[in-house]
This record gives C-alpha cells, sequence and structure tokens, in this order.
C-alpha cells in the first residue's frame, strides 16, 4: 500500500504536471501546420505503419549515412569488424576508413553519445590527407552492434574500453593516434589508461564526465523546485526516449530541438536541413544500447558516477595529450588545469576555442582540424616513451576581446617537451 502511495504521488505531482507543461508549451510555440504535421504522424503511427517503419531503420540509416559521406572528396572504405564477445554473442564494430595505405600513426576517432561515423563529415578529409584514418560506430550506437550492456558503471566502462581494443586487434593497428568526443573522449581516455602502449596521443575534444558533480548543482544554477521534480523523473529515462517515442515525428523533433546543426552541416552536406535530422534519428531509432549504457555510466547526465577528475594520475606520464574545449560550451573546462597539475612531467596542450560550444569538430571545423593535425604531427616526430626529459612552458597565445566576431583566436595553456 506505501508503495502504491508513493507512485501514486509521482504521477499526480510530478509526472503528469510534467507531461501537462510540456504539451502546453509546446503548443505555445508550434505553429498550426506544425501541430498538422505531429497530428498526421500520430494518425500514421496508429494506423499500423509505425512499426513496419521502424523495422526499415538500419536500411534507412545505412543510405543516409551514405549520402552523408558522399560529400567527401577522399576515398574510403565502409566495413564491419567482428570483435567477438565483447558484451553480446558476436559483437561487430561499423567502421570507416581513409587512407589506410598510409604508414604513418592511424587516428581512431570516437564519437559522442548518439552520433555517428557521419557527422564526422567536416573533418575526415582535413584529417586523412596526412595519415590513415579510422572513424567508429561505438558499439551500442549508429550502425554497430546494440547487445545489452552490464547496469554496473564500472563494468559498462570496462565493455567499451574492451570494445575498441577487440576492434584495434582485429584491424591490427599497432599504436593509434586516439581522438574522442564528448563519451567518446571518455571511453578515450580510460583506454589509453589500461592501454597505455598503444596510444601514441591522446586527443580529448570537450570531453565529457571528467569533473565531479557539485553538491549544490540546484543552487549553483537557481533551480526552481519544478525544475528539480522534473529532472528526478526525466532521470529515470534514457537521454533521447522522447526521439523514439515520436515515432515518426522523431526527425522532425530533433530538427526543431537542435535547428542550429542542420544549418552548420550546410556547409558541408547538400539538403542538410533535411539529411542531418534523419541521420540523428535514425541512429536513434533502435533498441537504445549505447545510450542505455550511457545511462548507466552519468549521474544527471551532465556528470559521471565515477568522474575522471579523480584517477587522471593514473594515466601513464608518457602518453601525451591534447584538450580541446569550447569556450560556449556546457561541459567545464576545469579538469584540464587538473591534468596538467597532476602529470606535470608529461606533455600537455590545453586550447580552448573561442566562438565553439560542445560540438567544436562542427563549430569551428577548420581551427579544431588544424589543432588535431599539430597534434598528429607532434606524434610522428617522436616517441614520448623515449624522449621524455625536461618540461618547458610555452607562451600563452592572446584572446580576442569577449565582443570580437573573428571568433578563431584560441587561448593555450601548453607544457611541451624541449
Amino acid at each position: 500500500m506505501a508503495r502504491f502511495h508513493v507512485s501514486y504521488y509521482i504521477w499526480s505531482k510530478l509526472v503528469l504536471p510534467f507531461i501537462y507543461h510540456l504539451i502546453t508549451s509546446i503548443l505555445s510555440i508550434v505553429s498550426l501546420s506544425w501541430i498538422g504535421s505531429i497530428y498526421k504522424a500520430i494518425i500514421w503511427s496508429w494506423s499500423g505503419s509505425w512499426f513496419s517503419w521502424t523495422r526499415q531503420s538500419d536500411a534507412m540509416l545505412r543510405n543516409i549515412e551514405k549520402k552523408i559521406l558522399s560529400c567527401l572528396k577522399t576515398s574510403y572504405k565502409r566495413f564491419y569488424v567482428d570483435i567477438g564477445s565483447v558484451v553480446g554473442q558476436c559483437d561487430k564494430i561499423w567502421t570507416i576508413s581513409l587512407n589506410d595505405e598510409s604508414p604513418k600513426t592511424p587516428l581512431v576517432m570516437l564519437h559522442g553519445m548518439g552520433a555517428g561515423v557521419a557527422l564526422w563529415c567536416p573533418n575526415l578529409d582535413a584529417f586523412a590527407a596526412t595519415r590513415p584514418v579510422y572513424a567508429i560506430d561505438l558499439l551500442g550506437f549508429g550502425r554497430s552492434s546494440r547487445p545489452k550492456f552490464s547496469s554496473d558503471a564500472a563494468k559498462v566502462e570496462t565493455q567499451w574500453v574492451e570494445s575498441v581494443e577487440e576492434w584495434r586487434r582485429e584491424v591490427n593497428l599497432n599504436q593509434i593516434i586516439l581522438l574522442g568526443h564528448s563519451l567518446g573522449g571518455y571511453i578515450a581516455t580510460s583506454y589509453a589508461m589500461k592501454y597505455p602502449e598503444r596510444v601514441r596521443h591522446l586527443i580529448l575534444a570537450d570531453p565529457w564526465g571528467f569533473p565531479e558533480k557539485p553538491a549544490n548543482v540546484a543552487e549553483m544554477y537557481n533551480l526552481s523546485l519544478w525544475v528539480r521534480a522534473a529532472a528526478v523523473v526525466l532521470r529515470t529515462l534514457n537521454p533521447l526516449w522522447a526521439v523514439r517515442a515520436a515515432g515518426p515525428a522523431g526527425k522532425w523533433l530533433v530538427g526543431k530541438t537542435r535547428p542550429d546543426l542542420p544549418r552548420k552541416y550546410a556547409n558541408y552536406v547538400p539538403d542538410a536541413e533535411t539529411v542531418i535530422p534523419e541521420y540523428i534519428y535514425q541512429c536513434n531509432s533502435q533498441t537504445p544500447s549505447g545510450e542505455s549504457a550511457f545511462h548507466t555510466l552519468m549521474d544527471s547526465y551532465a556528470w559521471a558516477k565515477n568522474p575522471m577528475v579523480n584517477r587522471l594520475d593514473k594515466l601513464d606520464k608518457a602518453v601525451p595529450v591534447t584538450v580541446l574545449y569550447g569556450a560556449r560550451s556546457w561541459v567545464h573546462n576545469s579538469p584540464a588545469q587538473v591534468l596538467t597539475e597532476q602529470r606535470p612531467s608529461s606533455t600537455t596542450y590545453v586550447h580552448v576555442i573561442n566562438g565553439a560550444g560542445h560540438h567544436l569538430y562542427l563549430d569551428k571545423a577548420d581551427l579544431f582540424n588544424k589543432f588535431v593535425l599539430e597534434a598528429c604531427a607532434r606524434a610522428d616526430k617522436y616517441d614520448p616513451r623515449e624522449s621524455l626529459v625536461s618540461v618547458t612552458e610555452e607562451q600563452k597565445l592572446s584572446s580576442p576581446p569577449a565582443d570580437s566576431t573573428a571568433g578563431d583566436t584560441v587561448t593555450t595553456n601548453s607544457t611541451s617537451v624541449s
């Protein structure tokens, strides 16, 4: 009976009011034509087409990915890599490779939560001009297998790390330059901790899961009681549940909630306004395997249950690190300072890119590409395991005034090997 009262209270006082406010908020901002589109989508789903539409998602994802990658000037290969039973019975990692005949150290790219290989299209040509490049759909995302991960955060982290390691073995790469964005940065760091001998250089792009969760989050952000209550309810749900719940209207929802992404991709992808929301939706319309694993890792979405900042000292000092942050990102860049402090005799470069948000590889693609290529060039010049001798402090680059429109200048704190 007590459980019934608790459930009744949650639904009557939290869930139902939240749904009501969500619907009324949507109705207050959308036009009648948008409402009509949603209505048609709902009628479509009720008529029985919803489920057949969902079954087509894999083929649609394959086609829409190919359409996005057609903007590349560099030839590429697309293939599955069988990594065995890392999490499921027969896990496969979807991979694209460019310039894989080059003898230079390959660059391996790990995307963020809910993304896929095609979203790297603003960067792939630039990177492949100098070396082999591999971009993978993380296990549980995109076109890779979608096994059921552990419900334990530490085990999930290990499963992702081992999936990357098994992939590396199967592709037969000796050492790699490992680049991770957001969640990919978290996984890349954990991988470098366990397999430092395989990482020639670690590049972190606005990495998620590094700082500790503040004890007074509600007070820090001045959250109202209503917002706190909604957060309690939403915390139990996967981050992109609404996209799947919307059914065929999911791509519309993606486009309306993140209209900036198609607009920015328009510089690279024809018909980006349609193609990009479709791709993001197709990446996340299937079984939320990786998304559920991320939910296991997270503590209120913005933080990790096992934050990296508490174990950066475990990262081998011989592994060089380049950290890239967007000045306008919601990801806090304070862990970069901790990284330099905890590894005083190591090579660490920190770049804050003005005018860029969390998706800095897209917001300021040219500058992002420049810093990644510089890190790759350093990896080509020396093996830090042999040349780590002394440390010097590079001069800080000046940043423009806050109202500058250039947006291409960076503030750099660099610790480098002389």
